[in-house]
């Protein structure tokens, strides 16, 4: 068994912040890192397929896997909206040597490394400022103008939580956060 068996990083941060494209260049550069697929209830965006982005999940489906304990952490993101980590996805990436990475929502992040303390490292992964995420969301075309402010509202409040991480990194420069959140995961793993 390699010492990074059972070990896992988590990448969180407001959406918008840059943390999926993090995450995104950091699965690319080392195959040792797995990414989680999380569990939705939301629908496919564009070309997301099921099993590749998300796990889609009707509610009913969710609400099961809630009442059968199959989730290490979930939450009602959005109204309605669940999202999940399932307990099979963190074995199927340990089970074949690597480690997961996580890109998950504030409060379900917070409840992964409680309990994996010792073993996960959590990095928050910081917007220069309100407004810059605002537009950074603006610039995607994905948002109606009440998701935007609910994306926007909820940012604000998890920007606030930023201290309950091992880490926080600015995202002013996504060539510069991409190489901090990379020696980070380096120095925890002994790479």
């Amino acid at each position: 068994m390699s010492a990074t068996h059972g070990k896992l990083i988590i990448l969180t941060a407001p959406s918008g912040s840059g943390k999926t494209s993090i995450t995104r260049y950091l699965i690319s550069k080392y195959p040792r890192l797995s990414f989680s697929i999380s569990a939705t209830t939301r629908a496919p965006r564009g070309a997301e397929k099921d099993g590749v982005e998300y796990h889609f999940l009707s509610v009913p489906d969710f609400k099961a896997k809630i009442d059968a304990n199959e989730f290490i952490e979930w939450e009602m993101v959005y109204e309605g909206k669940y999202y999940g980590t399932l307990k099979t996805e963190l074995e199927r990436i340990w089970n074949g040597g690597k480690v997961p990475m996580l890109d998950i929502d504030v409060k379900g992040a917070i409840h992964v490394q409680q309990q994996f303390a010792g073993d996960c490292l959590s990095i928050f992964i910081q917007p220069p400022s309100v407004a810059e995420l605002r537009r950074r969301l603006e610039a995607r075309g994905t948002e109606t103008p009440e998701s935007l402010e609910t994306r926007v509202n909820k940012a604000s409040y998890e920007m606030s939580f930023n201290h309950h991480f091992t880490k926080t990194i600015l995202n002013e420069d996504l060539d510069k956060a991409c190489a901090e959140t990379e020696q980070v995961i380096k120095d925890f793993l002994g790479w």
